[in-house]
């Protein structure tokens, strides 16, 4: 499944990265399903009457997906309030993690959708060595740590990051699409090899 939470339909987001990866998966001929979050009217501050037909499709989508990318800029060191929100309001304890208590005031988080194959594709409009160096590369580890690693664990998560996005070339853009088709690709051919090798038939001796 994709997870876009980006109004602008001419941007990088929309028109490059989600394409290459739809492009992909048909290609392939693989099954996926797209969440827009604008197109769905999602309300990023919850409101239960619109969000009540969504969620829980949102939540059986995700159960039966086995890789989900998720599609954002930047903006203000995180994602889209309309990501966060969708953070908020999926990832709750009891659907996407749990607590395990290990003494009577304290425990730790178990993730409950570690089976699922997730990459998370960020556009910044600054270029790499601030990021990395003054701010410590604070949106990655923010959202790996404070997000991800409740969910889906430690293993199962990519980020990755473009820089620069309106200001560099064409070249390089190209360059950061390569990289999306290169991960859906890779992914494609272990899902597939996975799912041929449920199918062959066992032979039992004796």
């Amino acid at each position: 499944m994709i997870i876009i939470g980006y109004h602008n339909r001419d941007s990088f987001c929309h028109d490059g990265i989600k394409k290459t990866i739809a492009k992909e998966l048909e290609d392939s001929g693989i099954e996926y399903s797209i969440i827009d979050l604008y197109e769905d009217e999602f309300h990023a501050a919850f409101h239960a009457e619109k969000n009540a037909a969504l969620l829980p499709r949102y939540k059986q989508t995700i159960l039966r997906s086995t890789h989900i990318f998720f599609i954002s800029p930047v903006w203000w060191f995180r994602c889209t309030s309309m990501l966060e929100g969708f953070f908020d309001q999926i990832f709750v304890p009891g659907f996407a993690y749990k607590f395990i208590p290990i003494t009577k005031t304290y425990g730790i988080p178990k993730p409950l959708l570690s089976d699922k194959h997730v990459y998370t594709y960020l556009t910044h409009g600054a270029p790499a060595l601030p990021v990395h160096t003054i701010y410590i590369n604070s949106v990655k580890w923010r959202l790996q740590l404070g997000v991800f690693s409740f969910v889906f664990g430690w293993f199962n998560t990519t980020i990755r990051q473009f820089f620069s996005v309106p200001f560099c070339s064409d070249k390089t853009r190209q360059k950061y699409l390569h990289r999306v088709q290169k991960d859906v690709a890779k992914e494609v051919k272990q899902y597939v090899m996975a799912k041929n090798k449920k199918k062959k038939p066992v032979n039992h001796i004796g």
